[in-house]
């Protein structure tokens, strides 16, 4: 186990060069060499390193100096991927990478971004009128040059059009749970159409995802006309980007494309799970129904005959299906479950379709049961109007309560977070008499004394260990000194899960989606020191916070780590943000077993080693 001196040898050189770095330059190699059409196979390759050098917890660069590790362990690196990792950590370039944008302007990129526009068509595009950038592409449109190419044409030119402001925004992603708020209006407003048998949002969306782009509506209803009709009267619509005979592609005025499909009955299942994806996923899948010599695509499971070729997908450009099946080919796609089954699957829960482990726990018979909202017991970080809350002790005990929890801890700020009022000594102590007296008049539920406590910026915890000592609950954060060095704040965290009042760590990483980057730290030394001190780590429930994310938790979940799902809440409203929180652990893998607030406090309280 390496220590804090260890850290602060190995970073001399590498700090800078993150695992995000990383997967970033793969990402760009992968769009740069399908730009070129090179070998589909190599394209995949890159995606993959970056995928899963993105997922890691420790830093890439830390097992690069590690005389001990290979890159080769990695599953999906191999010698000459290894080397490129290794080039990068070294030099802060990859030498591959500088060729390949001499060769292909870095603007032509954006068009990929283009709804319907494949790499193909962009190279052509390049190629032919010398576009570099999608404001030369929407001057060669508005001039009608775009339409007199071979394999373009006008309408195809009206949508590159329709397209391009869209592609400028293709990175805006929203929030997951602002996304929600719109499919529930979106559900509501289509539930009046007449005909709809079965409907779905699929996508990231249903994978729950903490950021999602566009939403896949799927329907299944015989009348495909009605149906898009319907969903044109839905408010907030700006622009209409594309309408074919079951589709139809629209963007809101909050900047969320939907696009709509109508499906038949018998391919609705096989739809579902091709368009909730992730890509990933769906690849793995392809390959598991290829050696079983079937072809699985959104219009079902059917059975390729021998020495026939495999149908394709529908093509680059087309809003319609290319082909007609032969129902004697038809095996499955009713519904998801058929669809697993035709492949001895289990019906993977969406969350975890992210070609991760899931495949794996198939394989041995141990898919996880995911934990559920109506699972957790208690919620562990809530302030109150003793500090920058907006509800009384009383009040969010009493809302607690009507939410089915059996127990809270009131954690407001100690005093360095001046900002919002941190509780001095003096004022805690009062606050936790004020505790006592409430639980003395409460029945079956229980307020734990608790303190949200900083972390300083030079170490250490900013209340005496003595008052940390009287407390039942203490959480220890990271709100100043957030752009202190990887080594600078790794140390801090680490001191703070070695004193023995801690109980956990919140939001670990300090990000804030779309607004803040993580604060840079070595999560795996973290880990080891939650592991080896007892202490938790927990996943703060706040939609723009998910903190830890997805691959952290599952990180958490294999050193043994017990993770707290908290809602951070500082109002009564703010209690209803836990089920994000059970979102995003779901996508971790997380039972019920691995998230403590589960349990009742008095096995909770034994769990911590509690007096």
């Amino acid at each position: 186990m390496a220590t804090t001196a260890d850290i602060s040898r190995r970073s001399a050189y590498h700090d800078d060069m993150t695992n995000r770095d990383i997967a970033a330059a793969f990402e760009q190699v992968a769009d740069l060499l399908e730009f070129q059409n090179a070998n589909p196979f190599r394209v995949r390759a890159y995606r993959n390193a970056a995928r899963r050098v993105g997922d890691l917890t420790e830093s890439a660069a830390d097992i690069v100096a590690d005389p001990e590790r290979e890159l080769t362990e990695l599953e999906g690196i191999g010698k000459d991927l290894a080397e490129k990792v290794e080039e990068l950590v070294q030099t802060g370039a990859l030498h591959m990478l500088n060729e390949l944008e001499q060769e292909v302007p870095r603007g032509v990129l954006a068009l990929l971004k283009i709804p319907g526009m494949g790499p193909k068509k962009a190279a052509a595009l390049h190629k032919e009128l010398g576009i570099t950038s999608l404001e030369t592409l929407r001057t060669a449109c508005e001039a009608s040059q775009v339409a007199a190419l071979k394999g373009f044409g006008q309408k195809t030119q009206e949508k590159i059009l329709a397209g391009i402001d869209l592609a400028a925004h293709a990175e805006d992603r929203m929030v997951w749970a602002h996304a929600d708020a719109i499919v529930q209006e979106l559900l509501a407003h289509m539930r009046a159409c007449h005909g709809i048998r079965q409907m779905e949002v699929a996508g990231s969306f249903r994978r729950g995802r903490e950021t999602v782009g566009d939403l896949d509506l799927l329907i299944d209803a015989d009348n495909a006309n009605l149906v898009m009709d319907h969903l044109l009267t839905f408010n907030e619509i700006a622009t209409v980007i594309g309408r074919g005979d079951t589709r139809l592609s629209l963007r809101l005025a909050r900047g969320l494309q939907i696009d709509l499909r109508v499906v038949r009955t018998e391919s609705f299942g096989a739809a579902l799970q091709y368009f909730t994806g992730s890509k990933d996923h769906n690849v793995v899948l392809r390959g598991m129904a290829k050696d079983r010599g079937l072809k699985i695509n959104e219009y079902g499971v059917f059975r390729v005959a021998a020495g026939s070729a495999e149908q394709g997908d529908a093509a680059e450009d087309d809003d319609e299906p290319q082909h007609k099946v032969e129902s004697a080919d038809y095996v499955a796609g009713r519904t998801e479950e058929e669809v697993y089954a035709a492949l001895d699957l289990p019906c993977f829960p969406p969350e975890i379709r992210e070609a991760r482990e899931e495949f794996k726990w198939a394989a041995e018979g141990e898919l996880p049961k995911l934990i559920e909202l109506a699972d957790l017991r208690g919620d562990l970080h809530i302030h109150t109007t003793a500090s920058d809350g907006q509800a009384s002790l009383r009040e969010m005990a009493a809302a607690a309560q009507e939410r089915g929890l059996q127990y809270i801890a009131i954690t407001d700020h100690s005093p360095r977070v001046s900002m919002a009022n941190g509780l001095s000594t003096q004022r805690l102590r009062a606050q936790w008499a004020e505790i006592e007296q409430l639980n003395r008049e409460l029945e079956n539920f229980s307020v734990l004394k608790g303190i949200e406590c900083d972390i300083l910026e030079k170490g250490g915890m900013d209340l005496p260990d003595d008052v940390l000592a009287e407390a039942d609950w203490v959480i220890a954060s990271v709100h100043y000194g957030q752009q202190q060095s990887r080594q600078q704040i790794t140390e801090r965290i680490l001191g703070a899960l070695e004193n023995p009042h801690v109980s956990i760590i919140a939001h670990p990483t300090g990000r804030l989606i779309n607004r803040r980057e993580a604060y840079a730290v070595d999560l795996d030394e973290v880990f080891s020191a939650a592991a080896r001190c007892g202490k938790m780590l927990e996943l703060n429930a706040h939609p723009t916070r998910l903190d830890l994310n997805d691959v952290a938790c599952g990180a958490a979940k294999r050193h043994g780590i017990p993770i707290v799902i908290s809602s951070d809440a500082h109002s009564v409203g703010g209690l209803d943000v836990l089920r994000y929180g059970v979102l995003q652990a779901r996508r971790g893998g997380l039972t019920a077993q691995d998230v403590a607030n589960t349990q009742p406090w008095s096995k909770l309280k034994r769990l911590l080693r509690m007096k």
